[in-house]
């Protein structure tokens, strides 16, 4: 029940994100993968990749709670969708290294986890946008990948830091969520 709870809050997080932005450069930063990154950490792989499903669900059912106040099926297959559903993947990925006891330390492992998680919300982001618009490789990277590169190395670091605290309180002492 507790994972139930944290999830649906953490889907609500990255509701709230979606809204929350820093306008630095062209591109402004917008906060909801750094809670997609953040429910993994603290989650774990399978419920924070259930809260990113949450979160794409009620986007998908019309609420707008997607970047830019944008919502519905219509979105989700649009030229942005595949980093939306890169965000499952991405929660997945976090959660599995960081809460894994293979990759040293915890620091070491949510480091490990927040570039793996970031990154790995690209992959099927640019092969979508790439397909669904017809664009070159040189500009769908352009476009899709390099302008948000800083914003997504400083919410992973912001995710890293923040979780390491928050696991300290959520977390009894030595358990991890699977």
């Amino acid at each position: 029940m507790r994972q139930m709870v944290y999830s649906a809050l953490f889907a609500s997080m990255m509701c709230i994100g979606a809204y929350i932005y820093i306008p630095i450069g062209p591109v402004p930063i917008i906060l909801n993968n750094f809670f997609v990154l953040l429910s993994g950490l603290v989650l774990g792989p399978l419920w924070g990749a259930l809260s990113v499903i949450l979160y794409l669900v009620i986007g998908a059912m019309g609420f707008p709670v997607f970047a830019g106040g944008k919502s519905g099926l219509a979105h989700l297959v649009g030229p942005t969708g595949g980093y939306l559903f890169g965000f499952v993947a991405s929660a997945w990925i976090a959660g599995l290294i960081s809460h894994s006891q293979a990759f040293g330390n915890q620091r070491w492992r949510n480091v490990l986890a927040v570039l793996a998680g970031g990154l790995i919300v690209y992959i099927p982001g640019l092969l979508w946008l790439h397909v669904v618009t017809g664009m070159s490789w040189a500009k769908t990277l352009a476009v899709g990948c390099f302008p948000f590169l800083p914003g997504d190395a400083l919410k992973a670091a912001g995710a890293a830091i923040v979780a390491s605290r928050l696991n300290k309180v959520i977390l009894p002492a030595g358990t991890h969520t699977t």
